[in-house]
């Protein structure tokens, strides 16, 4: 089974300490990402959030709480952090926690196997996770390259995650480099 790495959401906007959504953890999370991107070679896609032009339903409070992150003069905190330079990743950029769909699957050409690395733990990845495993797709996600809003909404994220076994696995860098090899 080939496994395509997805690199949840390495955005300034969680990465940079001075932004409302920074996460704490995204050193270590940012670490382990760039560890296994040198493994997978052109089978990588860097995921973006972003916010959506004029938010709708459930997003209206949703940013009435955060209003931060729809001022324009913030849209550079959107970018990925220069340590996750595009080359030849495929970039996939949602308007939405979850970062898997039918757009998704097809930009990837189909995978039947997910390695998950990134932001937020709680967040993108758990939503991401969850609508792949739904999909049909072996998700594997790295619990030392993955960050959450604190310590524990990492660790409740991952124990939900578990739930999911044997669709959802939980792994290590380590782990997956070793089975690479």
């Amino acid at each position: 089974m080939t496994s395509t790495l997805m690199i949840i959401d390495m955005q300034r906007i969680f990465g940079e300490q001075t932004s409302g959504w920074f996460t704490p953890e995204f050193a270590a999370a940012s670490e382990g990402s760039r560890r296994l991107r040198a493994a997978f070679g052109s089978r990588v896609a860097l995921t973006r959030f972003v916010p959506p032009a004029e938010p709708q339903s459930a997003w209206v409070p949703y940013y009435e709480d955060w209003p931060f992150a729809l001022d324009p003069a913030n849209a550079d905190l959107y970018e990925l952090m220069p340590e996750f330079p595009v080359d030849d990743a495929t970039v996939i950029t949602r308007t939405t926690f979850g970062k898997w769909d039918d757009n998704t699957r097809s930009a990837l050409g189909n995978p039947d196997s997910l390695v998950l690395t990134g932001v937020s733990t709680d967040c993108c990845v758990l939503s991401t996770a969850l609508a792949a495993a739904d999909a049909g797709v072996h998700v594997r996600v790295v619990t030392d390259a993955c960050a959450g809003a604190s310590a524990a909404d990492h660790q409740r994220a991952l124990d939900a995650m578990a739930l999911y076994a044997p669709l959802i696995e939980l792994t290590t860098v380590d782990e997956v480099l070793s089975e690479m090899a």
